[in-house]
């Protein structure tokens, strides 16, 4: 395994991050905006299921 001194170490880092290719505001705004949507439509949806499955239970166990 080759060592490098820190010195050397900080300069490739930051030769690598310069080759990152960094998101827009409006990209991160975007994806925060769908990941948000995603995450209330995804809640919503168990919801209701666990809504349909008490109903069901309930149904079945008071033997209506």
């Amino acid at each position: 395994m080759a060592t490098t001194n820190p010195i050397q170490f900080i300069q490739q880092v930051r030769a690598e991050v310069a080759k990152v290719a960094w998101p827009s505001r409006r990209e991160v705004m975007l994806t925060t905006v769908m990941v948000f949507i995603m995450a209330a439509l995804t809640a919503t949806f168990f919801s209701l299921v666990d809504i349909a499955i008490k109903f069901g239970l309930t149904t079945i166990l008071n033997g209506v």
